[in-house]
């Protein structure tokens, strides 16, 4: 029998949810208890937050990040809006360096959301500019990343250095869990800047940062020299970049939510803690922590004047042609999903037992590259920690996916994360 879906009255609009019983989350709380959370309940959710979420992500350009063979499967990435949608969902024309262009979506209200996510979303990821200046950002946004080995409570003291370093500079900071295992804190800013300035100005949040607890934070690009700290990441301030916005759900297990905090909540939360189950209650009770964001706008000036006194950024060494390592890395892996890539990183263990034991958490990167239309995984390994004579030369890689396989390439200049 077809699936008629279920039509919702949204916001005087109607929106059908298809295939409503379908198990989003099998094994999550649901909330008043219960277990598994359906399509249907992942949009109920989202409309009883959707002030919230809206406050998020109302308004902005989104790149719609469909998880269409559920949870256990990699998503991927739509830029152009659907050609098929309601007239309550509009679009703009995001313009990118590579020459390309594509009309993303832009949700105003609940039945815009509620549209979204019956498309296959899980959560939200909007652009840090509003669809009206799409050239100017509104919200500088900072991404705490914590290496493998970092535990909470350094990510925690990172976020109050943070915090303390837009204080000093007279931007107003707004806290959230990431819904992974990082933290987001943005401040929102008046649209008068482009694209490099707001940049610029996350990297010098990330530098000053670095300099007052350097034992904690860094601020490197190349992955294998941060160490077992938290890496204070400035590259999502790009245009091709998005986040996962406030209020979204994450698609992992116990359906855990990307949740806005007030900083006196910072210390004593956990990620575990803050999913579909436990934040509707906290709805219900506290309301939403970022109300007023949108009246909190400040410049970045104080920030530019910072990076003009530092001076440009050290940049990675550079070889002929392809960047030269500093670190003694090899690569294991390329794979479609990252379950692969942890499989045949096992393998690899397998295969130099002694040299395993010798490696540090952060000495295992895990890297998801961007593709065509989804991530894909390379696993590599920094040799740093294991005595020069025992280590294993760079042998054939164990999987060789190959994301562009098939695939005319663009002209010169195009970046993967800029496909459009």
């Amino acid at each position: 029998m077809a699936d008629k879906g279920v039509v919702l009255e949204v916001a005087g609009h109607e929106v059908t949810v298809t295939h409503p019983d379908k198990m989003v989350f099998p094994t999550a709380q649901r909330p008043g208890g219960g277990v598994g959370i359906t399509k249907l309940d992942l949009v109920h959710y989202y409309l009883t937050v959707a002030e919230g979420a809206l406050r998020g992500a109302g308004g902005r350009p989104m790149v719609l990040k469909r998880f269409v063979k559920g949870i256990d499967e990699e998503a991927f990435f739509q830029k152009r809006a659907p050609s098929t949608r309601p007239p309550f969902v509009e679009v703009a024309e995001l313009k990118y360096a590579s020459g390309r262009s594509a009309e993303e979506t832009v949700i105003r209200d609940p039945a815009g959301l509620a549209w979204v996510i019956n498309l296959g979303c899980i959560d939200l990821n909007p652009h840090p500019v509003l669809a009206e200046n799409l050239d100017r950002p509104d919200e500088l946004r900072i991404d705490l990343d914590p290496m493998p080995g970092v535990d909470w409570g350094q990510v925690v003291e990172v976020a109050f250095t943070v915090r303390q370093v837009l204080t000093d500079h007279g931007l107003e900071s707004w806290p959230k869990t990431s819904g992974s295992r990082g933290f987001h804190i943005y401040s929102r800013v008046r649209p008068d800047r482009p694209f490099k300035d707001l940049r610029l100005a996350a990297e010098t949040v990330a530098r000053e940062v670095e300099h007052r607890v350097p034992a904690l934070a860094t601020a490197r690009w190349w992955k294998e020299e941060r160490g077992s700290q938290v890496f204070v990441d400035f590259n999502q301030m790009a245009k091709d970049r998005t986040t996962a916005s406030v209020w979204s759900v994450r698609a992992v297990a116990d359906a855990r939510v990307s949740t806005p905090l007030l900083w006196d909540d910072v210390e004593r939360c956990r990620m575990e803690d803050l999913t579909v189950a436990t934040v509707l209650p906290r709805w219900k009770e506290l309301g939403d922590p970022w109300a007023g964001i949108e009246n909190s706008s400040g410049t970045v000036d104080s920030l530019l004047a910072l990076a003009r006194e530092m001076g440009p950024a050290e940049k990675p060494p550079k070889g002929e042609g392809r960047r030269q390592p500093t670190m003694p890395l090899i690569e294991v892996a390329r794979t479609r999903t990252r379950p692969e890539a942890l499989e045949w990183l096992e393998v690899w263990r397998t295969r130099h037992p002694q040299v395993a034991t010798q490696l540090q958490p952060a000495d295992v990167l895990v890297d998801g590259m961007r593709g065509r239309s989804s991530l894909w995984y390379r696993i590599r390994i920094n040799l740093q920690h294991v005595p020069e004579a025992e280590r294993p030369p760079q042998e054939e890689l164990l999987a060789t996916y190959d994301p562009w396989a098939g695939m005319i390439r663009g002209g010169p200049g195009e970046q993967p994360q800029d496909r459009a």
